[in-house]
């Protein structure tokens, strides 16, 4: 009776994507804010422009029209701008639900196949127990709503900091990203199941510190399952009433450094919070990182297919632009020999939109590190957007493990010849008051306060 009842909310409560040919619909819930507007925009404008100069979020793509959540403040901005639009709102509202679905492939819960914070808890904590010698479960920090952010450690030695380079894999800064929190989760499980059956593998383990955080926003996480499956920022209750603090802008390098790669208002998807690490989310991040010498990093999103790497906050190369697009086209190749997906690479700011104040950025820039943000499958919200179907999630891990582990043998084999791996930091200075911080040697962890 009480699986029936999980079943009824499951109807009631999940968004469900434009995919043609899907066959389980769901209401859709109502939008976030009576402020909001849907407006739907010819393909044939040039959205990149839009997109770099409004707080636009992304709903849908069908046909030739495309599909955004913008608050109706900026509707004559972006008429002033010369862009024409129509008012779609009407076609997602709980009246109006026909045009969304979604693909469950019948393994039940609210959530399916996904993780929920429980079952990750659970997944997490059994890992650790099944595999005491490779695998460590720590928590750098905890949720606005007091759950803990997880980070499982693997090593031949967990419980000890050794001379070792740290590569970091992290999913979901963002709620609606369901399957970003089972790519490195799977990671994570594949090392610990194979370390003695592939040599490969046991050689990565045991040269280098792998951190796994598939869960970097869990309160947004368990709010999209139960509540708005497109829901975005974190759970912050904001002073103007709206909720959310996007945790992908709340970071410290170049935070704030326009309004267009994040947003001064609360009620923005892309709200950048009241000052860095405002969230309890981001701050855990830190920790991490002060903590544990970390040598690369990767942050998995959805969706687009695309392997971006600094800078995002302005359109412009690092020093480093050269050794970061060989990583990034290694990685795509190593990608598209699995399922024949592309995965296009280059730039957050040129491949994508503006950002400031990410993860990326703040790994490069600060530690001056490789990082990467991965964009996961599809490639467009026709073809499912947010919401991979269960059946997915295991493809896409797939084609995402050869790239994961090529930088951690990268970052292995550049550590023994440099005692950095491909880390590139020497010196860096804080964004925020300009103050100097030197190492006492390259790749050495860090152990200071950061300027808040």
């Amino acid at each position: 009776m009480e699986k029936e009842k999980r079943k009824l909310v499951l109807i009631v409560l999940l968004v469900l994507s434009a995919v043609a040919g899907l066959s389980r619909q769901a209401p859709c819930p109502e939008l976030p804010s009576e402020t909001y507007e849907v407006i739907a925009l010819n393909a044939g404008q040039d959205l990149r422009s839009l997109r770099f100069s409004f707080p636009l979020d992304p709903l849908l793509a069908e046909g030739d029209k495309v599909y955004f959540l913008i608050e109706r403040k900026y509707l004559g901005a972006i008429q002033e701008a010369g862009y024409t639009f129509s008012i779609e709102t009407g076609r997602f509202d709980r009246k109006n639900e026909k045009n969304l679905r979604w693909q469950a492939d019948g393994q039940g819960g609210l959530n399916g196949a996904y993780h929920s914070y429980l079952e990750l808890s659970a997944e997490l904590k059994s890992l650790a127990s099944t595999y005491p010698a490779l695998a460590r479960l720590y928590i750098p920090g905890k949720s606005l709503e007091n759950r803990n952010i997880y980070a499982l450690k693997i090593s031949d030695r967990p419980g000890l900091s050794e001379d070792e380079p740290g590569i970091a894999l992290l999913g979901a800064h963002h709620a609606r990203e369901w399957i970003s929190v089972e790519v490195p989760l799977l990671i994570g499980r594949y090392l610990l199941e194979n370390y003695d059956r592939e040599a490969r593998v046991k050689d990565l383990v045991n040269s280098a510190e792998i951190w796994i955080v598939p869960l970097v926003n869990p309160d947004g996480l368990e709010y999209s399952i139960l509540n708005y499956r497109l829901w975005r920022k974190n759970r912050r209750l904001n002073p103007d009433g709206s909720f959310g603090v996007d945790l992908n802008r709340n970071y410290s390098y170049q935070w704030a450094y326009d309004d267009l790669g994040s947003s001064p208002e609360p009620s923005a998807a892309v709200f950048r919070g009241t000052g860095p690490f405002s969230e309890p989310e981001t701050e855990a991040i830190r920790n991490l990182f002060q903590n544990h010498r970390i040598s690369a990093a990767i942050s998995y999103h959805s969706f687009s297919q695309l392997i971006l790497y600094p800078w995002g906050y302005l359109d412009q190369p690092t020093e480093d632009e050269t050794l970061l697009q060989s990583l990034a086209s290694e990685m795509a190749r190593l990608i598209s020999q699995v399922n024949g997906r592309t995965y296009q690479t280059g730039r957050a700011s040129a491949s994508l939109y503006l950002t400031n104040g990410d993860f990326a950025d703040w790994a490069y820039g600060f530690f001056r590190i490789p990082a990467f943000t991965i964009e996961l499958p599809p490639v467009d919200l026709i073809q499912g957007g947010f919401l991979n179907s269960e059946s997915d999630i295991e493809l896409i891990f797939r084609e995402n493990l050869p790239a994961a582990l090529y930088l951690i043998e990268q970052t292995v084999a550049s550590y023994a010849r440099s005692g950095v791996g491909p880390a590139l930091f020497l010196k860096r200075e804080f964004e925020k008051d300009r103050e100097s911080v030197v190492k006492s040697r390259p790749g050495a962890v860090f152990k200071g306060k950061e300027s808040r």
